[in-house]
């Protein structure tokens, strides 16, 4: 291969990269209001099952999202010790706002992400495996928020490939209406269907990136920003 080949394939390795930089941005500002409108109906409107269904959006993009971070991250302790930060700021107002007793989504993600680092690791096998299921397990009993459902979805978005990715995630979704009457969980495959099916839509929509400050402290921000309310609401 020539040296202009050599530079025409590179170009064309970091279009690639950037259309997908991109498209991950845009899904991340959709994540971010999806998951605030959940948690405002979580607090403000618990009978309201319409902002719980519209927040089911938000998990598979974050979910997604960190699997595009690990794959491109060119330091992979930063990024791990970002996680570990947003999650450590984040406990306190989850437990206020969303479960007194559980871990927030983003110690989920960061669980998720050490999983991947260790299997990157091993052979692919009865060893990989076990790891997984003593992972899940260990999701479910501390609990994580989405417990072992929310390590799967970031495998899958990880091993998975074109329309596996959907059909697995719909599989997952399946067992889990069937295991625990997740219904509204059902809404998550609409996500799913955009990354497997519609790269063309990101072409159609604006290019502007959310800034990296606002990606990483939007979590802890809002549940901060709920907790007063809250607080301020029972001491009222």
């Amino acid at each position: 291969m020539s040296g202009k080949q050599h530079e025409a394939l590179r170009d064309q390795k970091m279009t690639l990269l950037n259309n997908l930089l991109k498209g991950v941005s845009r899904m991340q500002l959709i994540a971010m209001i999806t998951m605030l409108i959940d948690h405002i109906g979580l607090l403000f409107f618990p009978g309201e099952m319409a902002w719980r269904i519209i927040g089911r959006i938000a998990f598979p993009i974050y979910a997604y999202a960190l699997v595009q971070g690990y794959t491109h991250t060119s330091n992979f302790k930063k990024y791990a010790l970002r996680l570990l930060l947003i999650a450590v700021l984040s406990q306190i107002p989850y437990q206020i706002v969303v479960n007194e007793g559980g871990l927030n989504v983003v110690a989920t993600l960061l669980g998720a992400v050490l999983v991947l680092r260790m299997l990157d690791s091993v052979k692919p096998g009865p060893l990989s495996a076990l790891l997984i299921a003593g992972c899940c397990i260990v999701m479910e009993v501390l609990p994580f928020d989405y417990g072992a459902y929310g390590l799967l979805l970031v495998l899958i978005f990880k091993y998975a490939r074109s329309t596996q990715i959907l059909l697995m995630h719909l599989l997952l979704n399946l067992v889990y209406l069937l295991s625990y009457g997740w219904v509204v969980q059902m809404v998550s495959i609409l996500p799913t269907l955009v990354i497997v099916f519609g790269p063309q839509l990101w072409k159609a929509m604006e290019a502007r990136r959310v800034p990296a400050w606002v990606w990483r402290s939007f979590y802890p921000a809002h549940l901060a920003i709920l907790a007063v309310i809250v607080y301020m609401a029972g001491t009222g």
